[in-house]
């Protein structure tokens, strides 16, 4: 996330090659542009979010926390750049695809969609959530999972310091975005009922709209997810998040409230990965 006092209108980082975001005129998303005020208001919502990330992983952790090896004997091998894999899956539960290939392009395949659904603002609605939660998790983990899941999500405090209510809407004239798009995966272990699997993407975290206090801003992360073979699919049984790797960001001036909430309303996210 780089939105703060830090964003000028021209120029690097005194000649360091840096780039930096540009704020339209008056911070996002609307009223006079305030001093390091903006740069207080962006130490919280990194809190926030980092309190987030370490509700789900205190949610997730359980099970054998030794880490997953290369079956192969040597590390991965670099894939190509552009997109490839074997024709989508054609069956769905709730929105999302189900019944992946059992080979290592299945399991990334559910692996990216499932970040997907997890990252999504539908998280932080009860019966979305649970949806979510028996979609993706194997049944074995899914019941525990739900209950840790409900107790992050719910807690009247977090979801306030986000600027959502304590059924997690957003305030009127508000919408509160959280995406995952993948960038790319790679199975680091595999055989044929478990699989790991690193999905790399970035996320959309904050609310569009006019007076919103924690605009939507962009973070980058890989997840590692380890994922068993049930049921003639791949479920999720566990899940670690780190941050990164993150780009050099360009000067682009950071879009108004009005940009930004049409394109949420406008541009739908994607459900299939490969």
């Amino acid at each position: 996330m780089s939105l703060g006092d830090e964003h000028e209108a021209s120029g690097g980082y005194g000649g360091t090659g840096h780039t930096r975001t540009r704020l339209p005129d008056g911070d996002p998303y609307g009223g006079a542009r305030r001093g390091r005020s903006s740069s207080r208001s962006l130490v919280t919502v990194v809190g926030v979010v980092v309190l987030l990330i370490a509700a789900i992983a205190f949610a997730n952790r359980g099970g054998d926390d030794s880490e997953s090896t290369d079956t192969s004997g040597s590390g991965p091998e670099a894939a190509p750049t552009a997109a490839s894999g074997e024709r989508p899956v054609e069956s769905g539960t709730g929105g999302i695809p189900t019944g992946y290939a059992r080979d290592e392009q299945g399991a990334q395949s559910a692996a990216a969609n499932y970040a997907v659904a997890l990252g999504s603002a539908e998280m932080f609605d009860t019966a979305g959530r649970h949806k979510i939660v028996n979609t993706v998790y194997a049944p074995d983990v899914a019941a525990a999972r739900q209950a840790d899941l409900d107790s992050a999500y719910s807690s009247e405090d977090f979801l306030a310091n986000i600027g959502l209510d304590k059924n997690g809407k957003a305030p009127k004239g508000q919408t509160f975005v959280s995406r995952v798009i993948p960038v790319g995966t790679k199975v680091t272990a595999s055989s044929a009922n478990d699989a790991t699997v690193e999905v790399w993407y970035t996320s959309l975290f904050g609310l569009s709209g006019e007076r919103a206090t924690n605009p939507v801003s962009e973070s980058w992360y890989t997840t590692t997810y380890q994922l068993t073979w049930t049921n003639n699919d791949w479920k999720v049984t566990d899940f670690q998040q780190k941050d990164g790797p993150v780009p050099v960001g360009r000067d682009q001036q950071a879009s108004t409230a009005d940009d930004m909430t049409k394109a949420v309303e406008e541009y739908g996210g994607f459900t299939y990965a490969r």
